[in-house]
């Protein structure tokens, strides 16, 4: 699953958009996204602190006249998530919930009043875990508490946490590790990470970007948070889920290759 990343009130390009209430703009943005490949479109103004629930419900509505595909709806301010939800429409994905424990149990019940799909991050009492073995572990608790309270399986997306490289020289192994272990223990979970906290601070970022889901998506990693306009990026994902037997007679690849997107190459 593609979850495309634009429009988010941290990005210096987007922000004046949510603040101007340029309607027109943030539906082209969406628009752009869908076209591009997204299966779903994520929507954040955290940014925008005591103005997050009113900014995310008009965020909704004005994403909702413009494209089809779902929504996730990227806070952990349950207030924000309240006054948006409702308009939403169909199976939203809420990103995200952690096993925090205020947060899970302040998150939990929008989860399951709008049976909604579930980012979980691997992160508890407000620190990311050091090592996979730990990642492993709080993401296993948080698979067993949402089934438990009722929420399925296939909508659980377990985030492993992504750390750049510049702070973290041995960050991929650890999610690509983290990943394999978990859909070995808890086959049918999905898990996502958003892929260009990888490059954050370095030079060159969309090249590390490239070679950093072709990594994840052999470890079996199969949805990710990215820009889904960066066409070599996308480029990368169909070649690399192709090579990793995830894509049935190359289809999605050769879907891709007839549209054009290999054309530059």
């Amino acid at each position: 699953m593609i979850i495309g990343e634009l429009i988010n009130s941290s990005r210096k390009a987007v922000r004046p958009l949510i603040a101007e209430r340029d309607a027109q703009a943030i539906c082209e943005v969406a628009a752009a996204q869908v076209k591009a490949g997204a299966d779903y479109i994520d929507l954040n103004c955290g940014t925008f602190l005591e103005e997050e629930p009113e900014r995310l419900r008009w965020l909704v509505e004005t994403v909702r006249q413009a494209v089809d595909a779902p929504l996730s709806l990227d806070s952990p301010n349950p207030q924000a998530l309240a006054s948006a939800l409702p308009a939403a429409g169909q199976q939203v994905l809420i990103n995200s919930i952690s096993a925090e424990k205020e947060r899970f149990r302040a998150l939990l019940p929008l989860i399951l009043e709008y049976r909604a799909k579930v980012v979980a991050l691997c992160m508890a009492d407000g620190e990311i875990a050091q090592t996979a073995e730990d990642r492993v572990m709080i993401g296993g608790k948080l698979i067993e508490d949402l089934t438990a309270a009722g929420v399925a399986l296939d909508d659980i997306y377990l985030d492993p946490l992504v750390q750049p490289l510049s702070v973290s020289e041995a960050g991929a192994g650890v999610i690509t590790e983290t990943v394999r272990r978990i859909r070995q223990l808890y086959p049918g979970v999905h898990t996502v990470c958003g892929l260009s906290n990888i490059s954050f601070g370095l030079p060159n970022r969309k090249l590390i970007n490239r070679y950093f889901l072709a990594q994840a998506i052999s470890a079996g990693m199969d949805s990710f948070i990215l820009d889904p306009t960066d066409q070599k990026l996308m480029g990368a994902y169909y070649a690399s889920r192709a090579l990793a037997g995830q894509d049935r007679f190359c289809g999605q690849y050769l879907k891709a290759h007839r549209r054009g997107l290999y054309s530059g190459e």
